[in-house]
């Protein structure tokens, strides 16, 4: 019974993560980010991905079930938050996709242009993100 139980909540937050990832493509941002700048084919941000609402390897295998895609990922590790690291298993040495032409649609995005948090790069990275607060709107309205 305790099993069925925790079973039941892991479920419950994971379906509640993925409800509120839903949700947030309706609040609007209060935060503008601009993304400028070009990749520069490392490979950097193919074999070093978070997600933060994927809090078991259990979860994952689910995520991998209903979206087939995710299929092509792995977990590599655990970041010191406890979140999880994931890395494609089809980028080559040269930081190249093996399967460019069927890349998932959050590798064909990214950088995502319209984001609601403030991301970070890996260093390196030919894309810079820079932050436009409501504050600085204030300001250039000012001027």
């Amino acid at each position: 019974m305790a099993n069925s139980l925790c079973y039941d909540v892991t479920m419950f937050d994971f379906f509640r993560s993925i409800w509120y990832e839903f949700l947030s493509y309706f609040v609007p941002e209060k935060v503008s980010y601009e993304i400028t700048g070009q990749c520069k084919k490392c490979g950097k941000c193919c074999n070093y991905m978070y997600s933060v609402d994927t809090y078991t390897e259990k979860e994952f295998k689910i995520m991998q079930f209903l979206f087939p895609a995710y299929r092509r990922f792995y977990i590599k590790g655990k970041d010191e938050f406890g979140n999880f690291i994931f890395a494609c298993k089809l980028v080559t040495k040269e930081g190249l996709c093996s399967d460019y032409k069927h890349r998932p649609a959050m590798c064909r995005n990214y950088p995502v242009k319209r984001i609601f948090y403030p991301a970070k790069l890996h260093e390196g990275c030919g894309y810079k993100i820079s932050t436009k607060t409501f504050n600085d709107y204030l300001n250039d309205k000012n001027k």
